[in-house]
């Protein structure tokens, strides 16, 4: 619908349709939509935009005509708009024949989606899950859309934190064992690692133990450590409702090292100094150059990502998207500075930043998880919670902030609890058909157009969520071009609550007009359906509370 109406009114003004801006006034009563496009043309016309906007409105009344607008009224500079009820009846129909076809696009651009990429050296913990979530809903919306969406975990398999999970593991079955075990001051522990050594001591016998550790057991303890932790990872991602078309061993990468170092080098992006080969990366708006092998001829973990982002870039995506912990966010500057000096555009590069978060339980901290020794187990919240409340929470506020809730508050069956106040109002219209005997098929050819216009009360309430039903496509848009998800979650429970409150206002069933009012009903409901479906959350058609 808003892409009809842009294309409208530019043909009718004889305007680019990337110049008309349409804009939702926050009072309802100035209408549906509105237009400032008066103070972008004051300038090229040399008139106030108050007498430009008297212009527009009247080039514009051939839209009554048209069935598009019921009124125009220029307000000030700006041209309001209320929407023609047979246009609002028109969408209406479409939506409820095309179900969760609805704003599906055709976009066609590429992009290379990464998030996740948790170091395979433990489980993962709740902060994970929130970049998690985000990527998988992201990559949900591009694909509406119609992007051509690959997501990706990139396994950080190599380096120091690899070979002290080794370490670790085997200093685990040394203790199981009763041998002797010497700690360093950083090791991984937990009853996670016990679970590891005793995989390990299956496999090879206590008699591998027995002595110091090989560099060759240590290395198979790490990688055997590694698989165990990733088949992990991946079913507790299954558990939300997530699994990645690709995965890319950064273990695997490290052989373009060389050649990627030598280009590095070729082109001034790499210099050598006190021992150490440093990237200079203050040439492209970082505000020092960075180590990226140490003086001992190791690389560093800056390394390993330019290599990983120079594979990248030459699979040529048109768009690639990284969901990072906010504790990385130092390397974005560098990362994109070695993509520069490595001939590529950085611009291409979106890093998006995950907060931590703060769980509690009726009040109190949640506690931590025996198992992963000191954080909390991503897959005992989902257990606690259900994978629906944990995606709906992590998308109620953007990702860059800090978020904190108790999970007590969302096990409450009423309206505080917004998962449940949506749950519901979806469940509560099937209850509704089922005591009628219709199903969604049988009112996709019912139109509503004797519900829509101003003439009672209930008319103009049925205008209202019909046309905020049709907002799903454009908040779906807006979403993913503004990568905030909140504005899903916000649409969703603003829906639910209108549909409630319309429920209370008003009979449905055994009413003249009470196919039309059902065919409003399913509208609302597909509206809900497709929604959370793109948060990857579900639908219930049935509730407890069900009246």
């Amino acid at each position: 619908m808003h892409h009809t109406l842009k294309d409208y009114i530019a043909r009718v003004l004889e305007q680019p349709r990337a110049q008309i801006l349409l804009e939702r006034p926050k009072e309802q009563n100035f209408g549906h939509y509105a237009t400032p496009l008066a103070f972008m043309l004051a300038k090229e016309r040399r008139k106030s935009p108050k007498d430009i906007a008297l212009e527009i409105a009247k080039q514009l009344e051939c839209g009554i005509d048209d069935k598009i607008f019921a009124q125009i009224l220029p307000v000030g500079g700006f041209v309001n708009f209320f929407l023609a009820p047979e246009l609002l009846a028109r969408f209406a129909q479409d939506a409820l024949k095309n179900g969760d076809n609805v704003g599906r696009g055709q976009q066609g651009d590429k992009i290379l989606l990464e998030f996740v990429s948790a170091n395979p050296t433990g489980p993962l913990h709740i902060g994970h899950a929130r970049g998690a979530v985000l990527g998988d809903c992201l990559a949900r919306l591009a694909r509406h859309l119609g992007y051509d969406v690959c997501t990706e975990y990139y396994v950080n398999d190599a380096g120091n934190q690899i070979a002290l999970l080794g370490l670790s593991v085997w200093l685990a079955a040394r203790v199981i064992l009763g041998l002797s075990a010497t700690f360093p001051e950083k090791y991984y522990r937990g009853e996670y690692i016990n679970e590891i050594a005793q995989n390990a001591l299956q496999k090879l016998g206590k008699d591998a133990f027995a002595p110091e550790a090989s560099a060759q057991l240590l290395a198979e303890l790490a990688t055997m450590g590694k698989d165990m932790m990733l088949h992990e990872i991946r079913d507790n991602l299954a558990s939300l409702g997530i699994a990645f078309d690709s995965f890319v061993s950064e273990k695997s990468l490290y052989a373009r090292w060389e050649s990627v170092r030598a280009e590095l080098v070729a082109k001034k992006g790499i210099y050598a100094s006190e021992g150490k080969l440093w990237l200079a990366s203050s040439a492209f708006g970082d505000e020092k150059d960075r180590v990226v092998v140490r003086d001992d001829g190791e690389p560093t973990y800056l390394a390993g990502d330019i290599i990983y982002h120079a594979d990248k870039f030459k699979r040529d995506y048109d768009i690639y998207i990284n969901i990072w912990g906010a504790d990385h966010h130092g390397y974005i500057a560098r990362v994109k500075a070695a993509l520069q000096w490595l001939g590529f555009d950085s611009n291409r590069l979106e890093i998006l930043l995950s907060q931590m978060v703060t769980l509690l339980k009726a009040g109190a901290p949640y506690k931590m998880s025996k198992r992963a020794g000191n954080f909390i187990l991503l897959s005992d919240v989902v257990a606690d919670v259900g994978s629906d409340v944990l995606r709906f929470v992590f998308l109620s506020k953007k990702s860059d902030t800090h978020l904190e809730f108790d999970v007590e508050d969302f096990k409450k069956q009423d309206s505080s609890n917004p998962v449940y106040y949506v749950h519901y109002a979806h469940a509560r219209i099937h209850t509704l058909l089922a005591r009628a005997q219709k199903s969604l098929s049988d009112l996709q050819d019912v139109s509503i157009a004797p519900l829509l216009g101003a003439d009672s009360a209930l008319q103009k309430d049925c205008a209202d969520l019909a046309f905020l039903c049709l907002q799903l496509p454009q908040t779906i848009e807006d979403a993913f071009a503004s990568r905030n998800l909140v504005k899903m979650t916000d649409y969703l429970k603003n829906l639910a609550g209108a549909f409630h409150k319309f429920y209370n206002a008003h009979k449905i069933l055994q009413q003249p007009n009470e196919l039309e009012l059902l065919a409003l009903c399913a509208l609302v409901a597909q509206t809900l359906h497709l929604g959370l479906s793109l948060l990857g959350i579900s639908a219930p058609t049935h509730m407890q509370k069900e009246d």
